[in-house]
């Protein structure tokens, strides 16, 4: 008798210690919006929201940078969720009040991307989608003192020698694009200063994986290398950049709110160049292709590396993900979705 009282007194001790953990998850569950929720990094970061037990609004216009179907996939396994709802609209011109209603977090993703197209006439949607929308979703905020983390890029930093960049380099931007994200910041800074308005800017650094756009690098070498296709190199291939893993991207974001400095560097911590990314690809893929370089692109750097101690010291954050796992995975993704195509047609 004496031990099954222990046994009964121990299942009535964890029961107490699970109603306790669940009674904190509970209280720390909350309300987030996050706009550009349906692109490479913004569906990840719902997901990753959803699974901590978050409540989740998600916002995005569906643009046609690229094709809409594919943010339709990258969202619908998220649309099943009774946690989730999903706003299609264009963050320049919705009604903010109502999204923002019970929302205690805040993560801006949306904006116009790339570097390559940011010149010429549709500068003036960059200018609307990273500017102009910024500054309507700064104006509802400053109402409203949620925490909010705000995506910038490594593109404001332009050229560099070739060491570690820290948050304190010159911002020296040598794209249209890098420059909209630059003139971001600095507007966050203003309504940060002046409106109290409590926002964290990272600047991600070539965040590569499952998903990626596919007017981006791997996922253009990957489908030409599974498609039997040339290879597209752009420049000599010698140019490096400090490839992020996707996940690690979506982890920094998170653990980055409320964080106590106004920008962080978001890096993957080991830069390779082009052609070592390419060789990898090759190899993972186990098809060679036929590799074909072409003109370098105005407004592409030659390269980048961030520091990226300051979120480390002050977040606890550090990239989990080497670039061969990361490949892995983004491999695999790719031939999911392909097969699932191939299943429905």
């Amino acid at each position: 008798m004496k031990h099954v009282m222990t046994t009964d007194a121990s299942v009535i001790d964890l029961r107490r210690s699970q109603l306790e953990d669940a009674r904190v998850r509970a209280l720390d569950r909350r309300r987030a919006l996050v706009t550009g929720a349906a692109g490479f990094i913004g569906s990840r970061l719902v997901e990753a929201l959803l699974s901590k037990g978050h409540e989740v609004v998600g916002l995005d216009s569906f643009s046609h940078y690229y094709e809409p179907e594919v943010k339709r996939a990258n969202i619908a396994a998220s649309l099943r969720d009774p946690r989730f709802s999903m706003v299609t609209d264009d963050l320049a011109t919705v009604a903010l009040d109502s999204l923002l209603d019970s929302v205690q977090m805040v993560f801006h993703l949306a904006g116009q991307p790339g570097v390559r197209t940011s010149w010429g006439a549709s500068f003036a949607t960059y200018v609307r989608q990273n500017l102009v929308a910024t500054q309507r979703l700064l104006e509802a905020l400053a109402c409203r003192p949620i925490p909010t983390v705000v995506a910038s890029s490594s593109s404001v930093y332009g050229e560099n020698d070739g060491s570690p960049l820290t948050e304190d380099a010159p911002l020296r931007p040598v794209s249209p694009y890098g420059m909209t994200k630059a003139a971001a910041e600095q507007l966050i800074d203003v309504y940060r200063r002046d409106r109290g308005v409590p926002v964290v800017c990272l600047r991600y650094f070539t965040v590569f994986g499952p998903r990626q756009r596919p007017d981006m690098a791997f996922q253009r070498f990957v489908d030409a290398l599974e498609c039997d296709r040339p290879l597209h190199i752009f420049g000599s291939g010698h140019q490096s950049r400090d490839f992020t893993f996707v996940d690690d991207i979506v982890a920094a974001t998170i653990a980055a709110l409320g964080s106590p400095s106004p920008v962080y560097n978001v890096g993957g911590g080991t830069p390779a160049s082009v052609n070592e990314a390419v060789a990898l690809l090759q190899q993972l893929t186990g098809k060679q292709g036929r590799v074909v370089h072409v003109e370098s692109v105005r407004g592409d750097v030659y390269q980048t590396w961030a520091d990226t101690s300051r979120l480390r010291d002050e977040v606890g954050w550090q990239p989990g993900t080497t670039l061969a796992d990361g490949l892995t995975a983004q491999i695999a993704e790719y031939r999911r979705q392909r097969d699932l195509v191939e299943v429905e047609s």
